[in-house]
């Protein structure tokens, strides 16, 4: 019986109508990819996800995040001696031979651009030694920094590991955390650059389509592909459009147009549905007895169609769509009228009466003081005058 209550309880939550319009909203999109995620790169409100928070293999994008632990962890001027690990590295490749010396900007540059596998090797190196002590520093790096909790990657590449993986959600957060720092932004950003190597020397074009101009999206302004065959085609890229920031993650898609149309599909919901809002500090939310308010100035993503938060007893603003699904939440502060004091240093009525006058008679008794005092001063200046 226990069971069959359950199970009727389930059966009325998937056919709620929140549940019912959230699902409608899903399939309209009629993304193709396993796992995708639309993320506003400023608040951080979570504006679309089809799996988003599913264990993934990202292959490349696992770049993005070793670029920024570069960036944050290194110096661009930094010579790197190239080993024969990571010149022998499987996967794609910027040529780069043993014994070669490159400075750390150089080798991001052809990590990101080109995806050079050979170039994640020297890098990660470079910053700790080895791959063991590599592997334990990065992890640790972004749970401590970028306070991700679902993703562990074994190498600097995204070279297939079973022990190698994150989700759409956490590698929308590592790009967001990137995107800060000018330098990734502007690497990411990059469509081509020459590149003069010890035996190669061509220009890179980036792998990213969008950002290449071959299938051109208005704003897209960074990009990472990846691809190896059990991740199969992932992208991340960046887009922004009338002050919108977004961010979308697309992974395991069976073809390459596959990923590159979920991310289109994405960035039209995303620009057409939501724009940015400034919450002022002070600002008043009454719910039943009590009245909430922003502690801050908030930025806040809210829906083009339904710019009314839902306001929670406990203070917790949740802008909505229409759908009833939660893109982003906001925790309030509780006003507390003037004549209420905090427990524990409340005063009694009399007590309160009796400071608001001793005040008052402090405050007359320093004027009159003040007065006689520049009579005082007034009237011995004049007499000094007599006497001379």
């Amino acid at each position: 019986m226990k069971n069959v209550i359950t199970g009727l309880f389930l059966i009325s939550f998937l056919f709620t109508p929140t549940a019912i319009a959230a699902e409608k909203e899903k399939k309209e999109l009629d993304l193709k990819s396993e796992s995708t995620l639309l993320l506003d790169e400023k608040t951080g409100a979570v504006l679309f996800q089809k799996n988003g928070y599913k264990k993934m293999y990202p292959a490349s994008l696992t770049k993005i995040a070793t670029a920024i632990y570069a960036l944050e962890k290194g110096s661009l001027d930094d010579m790197v001696q190239v080993s024969e690990h990571a010149a022998e590295e499987e996967g794609t490749s910027v040529y780069l031979e043993t014994g070669e010396k490159v400075s750390l900007e150089k080798l991001l540059n052809g990590m990101l651009i080109n995806s050079g596998n050979d170039a994640a090797d020297a890098v990660a190196e470079y910053l700790d030694g080895s791959a063991a002590q590599f592997e334990k520093n990065f992890n640790e790096y972004l749970k401590t920094e970028i306070k991700i909790q679902s993703t562990h990657f074994t190498n600097p590449s995204g070279l297939f590991d079973k022990n190698h993986y994150t989700t759409a959600y956490d590698m929308a957060l590592i790009t967001k955390y990137a995107l800060r720092n000018e330098t990734f932004r502007s690497i990411f950003g990059t469509k081509e650059l020459n590149w003069d190597g010890l035996s190669w020397d061509t220009t890179l074009v980036t792998h990213h389509l969008m950002l290449k101009g071959e299938l051109p999206y208005e704003g897209v302004n960074g990009g990472k592909t990846g691809y190896v065959d059990q991740s199969k085609q992932t992208l991340a890229t960046s887009a922004a459009n009338d002050g919108l920031n977004l961010i979308a993650i697309v992974l395991k898609g069976d073809w390459k147009e596959d990923v590159y149309e979920d991310t289109e599909a994405m960035f039209d919901y995303g620009f057409n549905s939501f724009k940015n809002e400034i919450l002022p500090p002070g600002k008043e939310y009454p719910v039943a007895s009590k009245v909430f308010q922003t502690k801050k100035t908030e930025l806040v993503t809210v829906p083009k169609d339904n710019s009314t938060p839902i306001v929670t007893p406990t203070g917790e603003l949740l802008m909505q769509t229409k759908a009833g699904v939660t893109i982003q939440s906001l925790q309030l502060v509780e006003k507390v009228p003037l004549d209420v004091l905090q427990a524990g240093d409340k005063l009694t009525e009399n007590e309160d009466k009796d400071g608001y006058y001793l005040s008052i008679k402090v405050t007359a008794a320093v004027i009159v003081l003040g007065i006689i005092s520049a009579a005082v001063i007034y009237k011995k200046k004049r007499w000094q005058k007599k006497i001379v």
